[in-house]
């Protein structure tokens, strides 16, 4: 539970049944170091690639669908199917597979990155490993 939950959870009578889910949350650290890698990678892209992206939500948008993490919605205006990419919030995956999403956005971005020759894969973990 969190403080704000404090107020509402007090009104709970001692002896009273209640029903609740319980679940294991994901780690919030973890999570903000998978923003923390795409936002370093949106630092480190030259401006012209940025540009193609347009922002740092369409990067992110690209390369969670470029590690296979998208839905499939048929679009009947463009009559092709779409690719829409998952969700990075606590409610659409656990832990598991948020940690396996984060290393295939990783290899993404390395990809990326390499190939643009930005940065070398040790400059990169550097980066990484102050998160």
């Amino acid at each position: 539970m969190y403080d704000e939950d404090f107020e509402e959870k007090r009104k709970l009578k001692v002896g009273e049944c209640y029903e609740g889910e319980f679940r294991l949350i994901r780690n919030l650290q973890f999570h903000k170091k998978a923003f923390s890698l795409l936002n370093t990678a949106w630092m480190l892209l030259p401006e012209k690639t940025q540009a193609g992206f347009r922002s740092v939500d369409g990067f992110r948008h690209y390369v969670t669908v470029a590690a296979g993490y998208y839905d499939l919605y048929f679009n009947p205006r463009l009559q092709e199917f779409v690719e829409t990419p998952k969700s990075w919030s606590f409610d659409a995956m656990d832990e598991a597979e948020f940690t396996q999403m984060y290393d295939r956005i990783k290899d993404v971005i390395w990809g990326i990155l390499s190939k643009k020759k930005v940065v070398s894969e040790e400059v990169f973990e550097r980066y990484l490993q102050n998160y």
